[in-house]
């Protein structure tokens, strides 16, 4: 069995693209690469095909993680019937989300720190700030992203 995973923000060039490869590298680690797909998109579409945030590459690369090969896209319909987990940012993003899912068949989007233990319900997006936010984006889904594996190995797998 398999697990699909969308992460969703804004752009898709900051913090879903983090998420995105933040959890496929976790997953790599427990050796569920090949039982889990991930892939990240935006609500909107400024950016679509664009590479990742710069600022969002560097900070991720000295954890580790590496973004350079993903390219924004725009989330469409077919991915709530694709994915078993649609995982907004912030409730903004949880509030487009909610609008764009085709009907109660598809999958319903939550908060991805639902997830996690930081108390906070928001990964707040840090496009317009300084390194302090990327670093704090890495923080919070780095926290999600391990308890959301160990809630997929313990559903799912």
């Amino acid at each position: 069995m398999t697990v699909a995973v969308l992460f969703v923000c804004l752009g898709n060039i900051c913090r879903s693209p983090t998420a995105d490869a933040v959890f496929a590298h976790k997953a790599r680690a427990l050796g569920l690469h090949r039982r889990v797909h991930v892939d990240s998109a935006g609500t909107g579409d400024w950016h679509i095909g664009q590479a990742p945030d710069v600022r969002a590459q560097r900070h991720a690369a000295r954890r580790g993680y590496d973004l350079s090969v993903l390219r924004a896209r725009q989330v469409v319909p077919e991915d709530f019937r694709r994915f078993d987990f649609v995982l907004a940012m912030d409730r903004g993003n949880l509030a487009d989300l909610q609008r764009l899912r085709p009907g109660p068949d598809g999958t319903e989007p939550q908060l991805l720190l639902g997830y996690g233990s930081s108390g906070l319900l928001e990964v707040p997006d840090p496009y317009y700030g300084g390194d302090e936010g990327f670093e704090q984006v890495l923080d919070l889904i780095e926290d999600a992203a391990d308890a959301l594996l160990a809630h997929i190995r313990a559903t799912r797998l």
